[in-house]
């Protein structure tokens, strides 16, 4: 049995999305990291949205982001040992409850809020 060529296959069996992506980002004082994430099952995967409809749909309208093409998205991730990109998915965990605030205190702050104690 051979394989159709992808001109002749209407779903071709490695699709790649047409176009840019829209890649959710952590900014950071060099730039911007693209976020990681995790599969169901706990691999990690690279993520990317065909729309920034969809990409607020999942992540919420405070999510910064980046156009990518999934090439480079890929070429980003590769390094760091991921080789699994997700596009458009549609389910994302929420952050976990409970988790306490991060708050940076100056040393005078720490020996003020030491004395009150």
């Amino acid at each position: 049995m051979t394989e159709a060529l992808y001109g002749d296959d209407p779903e071709p069996s490695d699709p790649s999305p047409a176009g840019p992506l829209y890649v959710p980002v952590r900014p950071g004082p060099s730039g911007c990291t693209a976020r990681l994430f995790r599969t169901p099952l706990g691999t990690r995967t690279a993520v990317g949205f065909t729309s920034a409809r969809r990409l607020t749909a999942t992540l919420g309208p405070h999510q910064p982001w980046l156009r990518l093409a999934e090439p480079a998205l890929r070429a980003l991730a590769l390094p760091l040992g991921v080789t699994a990109v997700t596009v458009d998915p549609q389910f994302t965990a929420p952050p976990p409850a409970g988790r306490p605030q991060r708050t940076t205190l100056s040393p005078r702050s720490r020996l003020s809020a030491a004395a009150i104690s």
